[in-house]
């Protein structure tokens, strides 16, 4: 028979392992909330960068060239329409370059839209590292040996990184006044 001393240390085990469960599980749905809200603010970002080229783009006072307009509107509604994961990369890199692109020409853009590109350009940046800080530590977590072998995460799906060239922000080029 097991002495009193031996029970005592079982249950003490017992309890500080499902503390340590219910502390990992707790933190686990807590990362993946946090990766759902990241996104949720990452997707809005992403949709009013768009919207702001797509607004410079249509603009009647925008200054751009027509041979300029129609690319712009193009990536501007493929990235509102993209579906997909690498879809949606792929058309948000586009909104890049031609936001990039735009940043040459910018003073025939109205102050407004200026603003408005940069604007949109930063929060992008901004909220693409908190999705992807997020999504690295869920991983982190769900990588480690207990929370694997328990299957903590259920059946939820494994958060994927978003990558996209966000590395040129719309800076225009500063113009010389009175040369």
């Amino acid at each position: 028979m097991l002495s009193a001393g031996w029970l005592v240390l079982a249950v003490v085990v017992a309890v500080l392992l499902s503390m340590w469960v219910t502390f990992t599980l707790t933190r686990l749905d807590r990362l993946h909330a946090r990766v759902d809200a990241a996104w949720a603010a990452l997707d809005a970002q992403l949709v009013r960068r768009a919207a702001a080229l797509q607004h410079a783009a249509e603009s009647p006072a925008s200054g751009l060239a027509d041979a300029g307009r129609g690319p712009c509107e193009d990536a501007a509604r493929a990235a509102l329409a993209a579906q997909g994961d690498q879809d949606r990369q792929d058309a948000e890199n586009a909104v890049g370059r031609m936001i990039a692109g735009l940043a040459g020409s910018a003073a025939e853009l109205p102050p407004a839209a200026q603003d408005e590109l940069r604007e949109g350009s930063a929060r992008v940046q901004v909220a693409r590292r908190f999705y992807n800080d997020a999504v690295r530590d869920t991983r982190a977590l769900r990588a480690r040996r207990m929370p694997r072998l328990l299957h903590l995460a259920g059946h939820r799906e494994l958060p994927r990184f978003f990558d996209i060239d966000d590395s040129v922000a719309f800076a225009p080029v500063p113009t010389k006044e009175g040369s």
